[in-house]
C-alpha cells in the first residue's frame, strides 16, 4: 500500500455488481475508477456517489475485448491518478443457450468478455503494480460464479468462462505473490441485478429453493466480500475462490 490514497478500478462498474462494489470501495476509502460499455450517463452517475463519499471518481468507456482499449484506458487511470492498488475484474455477460442451439458467436462472445477480458485486465493492472515501490501491494479481485464451479445447463459459454476465471485466479496469484499481489476470486449464486431480472419468474423460484437461506442475493452481498479482498485485512489471503450464495451450491 502507498502512503496516500489507495486507488481501484472496476470494470463493468456502471451498474449491478460493480456499481455496488465501486461505491464500497469509496466508503472503504478508495478513489475509484470504473470501466464500463454503453450509457456514459451510468457512468457519470457512479462517479458523482463516489464524490458525493469524499473520494476522487473516473470513468471511461472500455472494451474489455479489445487489449488496445484497455491498455488505454488503464494508462489514462494512472496518469490521472498516479498508480493502481486494486482491480475488480467484474464485466460479464450472458448469451445462454443450450449446446446444440449455441452458435459460434454466442459463444465467443461470452468467452471474450467474461474471460479475455479479465486477462487483459490483468495483465495491465500487474504490469502498474509490480512497478509499484519496495513494499507496496495490490490486490486483484475476479468476480467468477457459482456456475463455474457446478456447471449449468444452458450457460456452457459462460459456466466455461466463470471456470476460467478460476484457473486465472489461481495462476495470478503464484506469478504475482512475490511482487505483494493477490489475487482471488468470489462465485456469486443467483444476485438480483439488472442482468437478472429478466430472468423467467420459474428460473429464479427454482433458484431461490435452492438458496439456504431463503432469498436471492443483494448486490451488496457481493460487494462487502470484494471490498474486504481489496483491503489491508485480506492481505494473507490468495489464491482462494469464496462462494457468496446463500449456501445454494454447498
Amino acid at each position: 500500500m502507498t502512503s496516500g490514497a489507495r486507488r481501484a478500478l472496476v470494470t463493468g462498474g456502471s451498474s449491478g455488481i460493480g456499481r455496488a462494489v465501486a461505491e464500497t470501495l469509496a466508503r472503504d476509502g478508495f478513489d475509484v475508477g470504473v470501466l464500463h460499455v454503453g450509457d456514459s450517463g451510468e457512468g457519470s452517475a457512479v462517479v458523482g456517489r463516489i464524490e458525493s463519499l469524499g473520494r476522487r471518481g473516473w470513468s471511461r468507456v472500455c472494451d474489455v475485448r479489445d487489449s488496445a482499449s484497455v491498455n488505454a484506458a488503464f494508462g489514462a487511470f494512472a496518469s490521472r491518478f498516479g498508480g493502481l492498488e486494486a482491480l475488480v475484474n467484474n464485466a460479464g455477460i450472458f448469451r445462454d443457450a443450450m449446446v446444440w442451439k449455441m452458435s459460434d458467436e454466442q459463444w465467443r462472445e461470452v468467452i471474450d468478455v467474461d474471460l479475455t477480458g479479465a486477462f487483459h485486465c490483468a495483465r495491465a493492472a500487474s504490469g502498474l503494480m509490480r512497478a509499484a515501490n519496495p513494499g507496496s501491494w495490490g490486490s486483484i479481485v475476479n468476480v467468477s460464479s457459482i456456475n463455474g464451479l457446478r456447471g449449468k445447463a444452458g450457460q456452457t459459454n459462460y459456466a466455461a468462462a466463470k471456470a476460467g476465471l478460476i484457473g486465472l485466479t489461481k495462476s495470478l496469484a503464484r506469478e504475482l505473490a512475490r511482487s505483494g499481489v493477490t489475487v482471488n476470486a468470489v462465485a456469486p449464486g443467483l444476485i438480483e441485478t439488472p442482468a437478472t431480472a429478466g430472468l423467467p419468474a420459474e428460473v429464479r423460484e427454482r433458484a431461490a429453493g435452492e438458496i439456504l437461506l431463503g432469498r436471492l442475493g443483494q448486490v451488496q452481498d457481493v460487494a462487502e466480500l470484494v471490498a474486504f479482498l481489496c483491503g489491508e485485512r485480506a492481505r494473507f489471503i490468495t489464491g482462494q475462490v469464496i462462494k457468496v450464495d446463500g449456501g445454494q451450491y454447498i
